[in-house]
Formats: structure tokens, sequence, C-alpha cells
């Protein structure tokens, strides 16, 4: 299909890009994998965050399960007012990881469908196409985000009503960074799934590899820069190593770190290499569309 616009149509490209990004979301709504993984990390967000550490707090043991903490500091943490600090800690790691797949099975499996080859080939232009999948990731992105946010709000209440504790609210400036913080970590790691799945064209071997380097790479990689310092300035930021330092600079609480918490980067530092990553994924992505042969 030939584009009849003339090439300074901006208005007839951002018509292009909305009604490709309403699309998008209407694909992502109807596709079952895409409630899967975000119903599977709220459970695993509270699972961790909450029910552990209120089995532990009621059974008065100290375990790994509760990173040992005592009793009143574990009750403090399930309260309303640290759901900021609370709600960002297994976003480093598991949530991260999680979204990463979600990038992943968004771009990879256009390939697998052919979808991609329809839409690029017959539709609007590639920009406008893999800009609304970009655009829909970012906005899911923070719907997620938000939806944890009221979720953990609530479950912190439950436990504190039936504990006598406080109700009071984190201030809004906590909030605002809690899920600022939130929605970058976790949109860091969609947009890098997203990436991978471009780049892999498919997207088996891109969950694959993505799930590899989060889990695997990254903690061998700091664990070599470790003890060998010329390569100390590149494993300081790494992807996840910003991530994990933007969590942790959420925390207000000493002790054993959740795993993929890290205090390597000050929080200034860990957005601004979290904001480089994040144009790298998304103008990568762009390119690589732009680029591909789709026969």
């Amino acid at each position: 299909m030939t584009d009849s616009r003339a090439p300074g149509d901006h208005g007839g490209a951002v018509t292009d890009l909305v009604a490709s990004a309403r699309a998008e979301l209407l694909r992502l709504r109807k596709w079952p994998a895409f409630w899967i993984v975000l119903g599977t990390w709220i459970l695993l967000n509270l699972t961790f965050a909450y029910l552990f550490n209120y089995l532990a707090y009621t059974t008065g043991s100290s375990t790994r399960m509760s990173n040992g903490l005592p009793r009143d500091v574990l009750l403090q943490q399930m309260l309303p007012a640290a759901v900021p600090e609370v709600f960002t800690q297994g976003m480093a790691l598991f949530g991260g990881a999680l979204m990463l797949v979600l990038g992943a099975l968004a771009t990879g499996s256009g390939y697998g469908w052919g979808s991609w080859k329809t839409a690029l080939t017959q539709g609007p232009s590639r920009v406008a196409v893999i800009g609304a999948v970009v655009s829909s990731l970012a906005l899911t992105v923070v719907a997620l985000v938000l939806v944890a946010f009221a979720v953990d709000t609530g479950v912190a209440a439950l436990i504190a009503s039936t504990q006598g504790q406080s109700l009071a609210l984190p201030s809004l400036g906590r909030m605002l960074l809690g899920i600022g913080s939130g929605a970058a970590i976790l949109g860091m790691w969609t947009l890098a799934g997203a990436l991978i799945g471009t780049a892999a064209r498919g997207p088996a071997l891109a969950v694959g590899l993505g799930l590899v380097w989060v889990l695997v790479v990254e903690n061998l990689l700091r664990g070599v820069g470790a003890i060998f310092s010329p390569i100390e300035g590149v494993t300081d930021h790494l992807p996840g190593t910003a991530a994990g330092s933007l969590a942790g600079a959420m925390r207000t609480v000493s002790g054993p770190a959740t795993p993929g918490v890290l205090s390597i980067l000050s929080r200034g530092e860990s957005l601004i290499v979290l904001a480089v990553y994040v144009l790298l994924f998304a103008g990568g992505t762009i390119w690589l569309v732009r680029r591909s042969d789709m026969v």
C-alpha cells in the first residue's frame, strides 16, 4: 500500500500512531499471556512482600524468609507507610524478569504469527507501528505499577487494622518517588525485552536469552567485577545494577536485602543510567524494525 500523504503531514503520522496504539492495546488486552504475566507479578509481589513476612511475624520466627528482620521492624515494613519501599524491592529481579518476558513476547510474537509482516507492509508506517508497541508497553508498565501500589496499600491497611497499627499513608512525595522508581525499573526491563524480541525475531529465543541475562549473566559479571577492578566500571552500570540500586535507594532498614536489590549507585546515578538504557532499548527496537526485511 502506498502512503499518499505528503512527507510533512505530521497530523497524519500522529493519527496513525494513535490508531496503531489503540489496536496494540486491544491486542494485548485480548491476549491471555499478557494477563498471565501481569497476574503472576502481582501474586509474587504479594507473596514475597507480605505473605512470607506476615507468616514470619505471626510465628515469631526470624528466618531467611523475612531476611532476618526483627519482629517489630518486620511489622513496620507491612504497614501502609512502608509501601513505597516494600513494593519496589521485588522489581529489580523478579518483576524485571517477568516484564522482560512480556516485552519479548509482545514484539517477538509478531514474527511468529506473521502479524508484523501484514502490519508493516499493508498498514501505516513502520515507525507508527513499532512506536505504538513501545507506547502501549509503557502505558502497561505505568498501569501495572499503579495497580500494584494500590493492591499493596490495601493489603498493608488490612494488616495494620488487624494488628492495631497506624493506617497513616506515606507522604505524597514518598508515594510519587516509589511509583516513579517502580515505573523506571519495570519500564527499562520491558523495553529490554522488546529489543531482544525484535532482534531474535521470535518469542522463545528472546525469552530464554533475556532470562539468562537477568538471572545469571549480570550476577556473574558483578562477581567478576568485584575481584577484577578493570571491569568494575562496566559492571557498575549494567541494567540490573542500575535497577537494583534504584530499588536499594528506597530502603530505610538495614540488614540483608531482597535478591537483586543493590547499593552500588546513588538514586540520581541510577535514574540517569536507566534513562540512557530506556532510550537505547526503545531506539534500538525502532531502528531494527525500520531496517528489517519482513519477507
